[in-house]
């Protein structure tokens, strides 16, 4: 068995493993491009680290995935470690995965690293850079009455707005979920930056496993206005993409979805997050649903 293959087989069993660092995930998003380093001590593996190999010419790098909010270091930490024992933990195992990337002969490496990473120091006493980036998570939605209530007061208004006119349904088609998906992006004068295959991947993938949901909100004529796309894993589930017909852009029926999202990970006992964006009108908007700004690590060096 191959390192790859000890890693889909790994990350599909340790509950753990976030979403996007799973091979099957990366499967879809990637496929026959990315590889994983695996770190064990007496046969059991102890640390991870999946990535996407993308070579063009002589250029070699390490990149995000698409549609691949976060990979970067998994670890297993021995039970009922000291806090300075767990630093030392950490510092050896980052530097032993440094020095695995380290010979795959890079010409640039970039990664970025799921929130709950904090220590970045063994990189960065090996040379690399990082920068902040934020995503907006609810962190406990079992109450959902008073995850409502935590809303900005317009994020409720729009929803009473929204739940006049519209109805949530399920059943999407992927295509048909894939088009308004891409008009939200013509509308910027933007082209979609995946394929409709990487994202029939994901649905075939995520849905095999129970992972994902497709709500879209329709009026009473079944016009459909927008969808969203929710996946899970085992602690979160993340609002991954969304889509609305341009001539019912004001009728908030986007806020609706989200909030449908939220639901349903207030059903499945799960965090919610909203793969934030750096985008200034887009953070205000996730930040109004009374979700806990979350930093986490974009990793890069250039060799």
């Amino acid at each position: 068995m191959t390192e790859l293959e000890k890693y889909l087989q790994f990350s599909e069993q340790e509950t753990t493993i976030p979403l996007f660092s799973k091979g099957w995930w990366m499967d879809a998003v990637c496929p026959n491009e990315w590889d994983a380093i695996l770190i064990k001590e007496n046969g059991e593996i102890r640390a991870s680290l999946p990535y996407y190999l993308q070579q063009i010419g002589t250029e070699k790098e390490i990149r995000k995935a698409t549609l691949t909010q976060t990979n970067g270091i998994w670890m297993r930490y021995p039970p009922d470690q000291k806090y300075e024992r767990a630093l030392t933990y950490e510092k050896n195992m980052m530097n032993t995965i440094i020095d695995e990337i380290e010979k795959l002969g890079l010409t640039k490496y970039q990664q970025y690293f799921h929130y709950s990473f904090t220590n970045w120091l063994p990189f960065y006493w090996r040379g690399y850079s990082q920068t902040t980036r934020y995503t907006y998570v609810i962190h406990h939605t079992s109450n959902l009455d008073e995850v409502y209530q935590n809303f900005n007061s317009n994020i409720r208004k729009n929803i009473r707005k929204a739940e006049k006119s519209l109805q949530i349904y399920e059943g999407l088609g992927i295509d048909e979920f894939y088009h308004l998906n891409k008009l939200t992006f013509e509308r910027q004068n933007l082209e979609i930056p995946y394929s409709f295959e990487t994202v029939l991947r994901i649905d075939e993938a995520c849905e095999q496993r129970n992972a994902r949901k497709i709500y879209y909100c329709a009026d009473e004529q079944h016009k459909i206005h927008a969808a969203a796309y929710f996946v899970w894993d085992d602690e979160t589930v993340y609002y991954l993409m969304s889509g609305s017909n341009p001539d019912y852009r004001n009728n908030q029926s986007l806020t609706l979805l989200i909030y449908e999202g939220i639901k349903l990970a207030s059903r499945l006992n799960r965090k919610f997050d909203f793969e934030g964006s750096m985008k200034q009108n887009i953070e205000q908007f996730f930040r109004q649903f009374g979700s806990r700004q979350m930093p986490y690590h974009n990793i890069h060096k250039v060799f």
